[in-house]
């Protein structure tokens, strides 16, 4: 483990004043540890621009993707008490999938299928199934878009979003190719079919409070709205419209949910793909569960299985054409997350072994295991591939090991 040179680290603050002076980002946080002991933290401009209101440590954010680790460390805690083994197929646990079909190689229209075998739990959680996005290209996401299959907040439950998404066939036969999906949706629903909890409900009572995670959830914690901030986008288009990436706004800073009128104050759909809103500070404490052994949540044995990489080699060698929270090149993928394998093929300075993930917003987390380094970065803009913020910021404090 190399320390970590405290004149360096400093880089990271006016790094951080130009995203917002550009009016790139509205506000932004970056907390850092290392072994266990608080390294950096710095905040920058505000949660609500037109408020005026700093973004600062106890700010409430929209995590979104960063669920899915979440989800995933769920459902391994079910497969350690033996309840489930991610070998089974979906259909063992919900039998809305029982009969599946697939699109077709170069199939140009949703009734293109042919049978295929239904999807494991390890196929649905390495994003492999065959499932999709709404904003990813092809025939399947379009019928999804069109279907509203995004398991968003305002959608009509977990349950009923997922039998609507088991009416539609997979984009691939499963196990063929990585795309990137709302599998760990899927995985959300298997978390309560199998544990007897609403997904908050196990979060809250296995996860969140054995951790102290008292401001995380599916909701706004009550009375925090008034630290929640507002999500912005540099699109003209939806704001989760990556077909329309190239449709800017003319405000970078275009304000597409405030607190009081968002559907994460009472959400109808538990997604565990997307669906948490907490701190920085609460994910933190999430990620040093994960840096230190599992903290009784997991064993270490299971938790180092977790960060391994699941796939053939890395992600962009099973021929995605999806978007991704992450880089594909170089980058393998574990159970709910993305691990390093190859540091110079990702582009990006890291560790071999860094798993990471991020949220639509433009969240973003890495556990090093090599410098014993936990990373969160908390911002409010949609979607994270509009500026390349993530890799800059593991350069800079990968330039400060000394």
């Amino acid at each position: 483990m190399s320390p970590l040179d405290q004149a360096r680290l400093n880089r990271i603050k006016p790094w951080m004043q130009t995203y917002v002076d550009e009016r790139k980002y509205p506000g932004c946080t970056v907390l850092l540890k290392q072994g266990g002991k608080e390294v950096f933290y710095h905040e920058a401009g505000l949660r609500d621009v037109a408020g005026g209101v700093p973004f600062t440590r106890d700010t409430v954010a929209r995590i979104y993707s960063m669920t899915k680790p979440v989800t995933s460390l769920a459902l391994m805690m079910l497969v350690e008490e033996g309840l489930i083994h991610l070998d089974a197929p979906l259909s063992a646990v919900l039998p809305e999938f029982a009969e599946m079909y697939a699109l077709v190689d170069g199939a140009t229209s949703i009734d293109q299928v042919e049978r295929c075998a239904v999807p494991t739990l390890h196929q649905t959680v390495t994003h492999t199934a065959g499932f999709s996005y709404p904003f990813n290209p092809g025939v399947l996401p379009k019928a999804m878009e069109e279907a509203k299959l995004m398991y968003a907040a305002s959608e009509p439950g977990l349950a009923e979003v997922t039998q609507n998404l088991a009416k539609l066939p997979l984009a691939f036969q499963p196990g063929t190719r990585w795309e990137y999906s709302v599998g760990i949706d899927v995985i959300g629903r298997v978390v309560e079919v199998v544990s007897g909890q609403t997904l908050d409900a196990f979060f809250k009572s296995r996860i969140f409070d054995p951790l102290g995670m008292t401001e995380t959830g599916f909701a706004v914690p009550d009375g925090a709205l008034d630290r929640f901030a507002s999500l912005y986008t540099p699109l003209a288009a939806g704001a989760m419209s990556l077909d329309n990436a190239g449709d800017k706004s003319a405000d970078t800073l275009r304000c597409v949910d405030v607190a009081e009128k968002s559907p994460f104050r009472a959400p109808k759909t538990l997604s565990g793909g997307g669906g948490l809103v907490g701190t920085i500070d609460d994910y933190m404490l999430f990620c040093e569960a994960l840096r230190t052994g599992g903290q009784g949540l997991v064993s270490g044995s299971t938790l180092r299985f977790m960060m391994s990489n699941h796939l053939p080699g890395d992600i962009a060698s099973m021929g995605p054409s999806s978007f991704a929270e992450q880089p594909m090149t170089g980058m393998g993928f574990g159970i709910g997350g993305a691990t390093v394998l190859t540091p110079a093929r990702t582009r990006t300075p890291s560790s071999a072994g860094d798993f990471s993930w991020g949220g639509m917003a433009s969240t973003f987390f890495w556990i090093d295991p090599v410098h014993d380094i936990s990373a969160v970065f908390f911002t409010q803009l949609t979607p994270s591939s509009s500026y390349p913020a993530r890799a800059a910021l593991k350069a800079l404090v990968h330039g400060a090991l000394s």
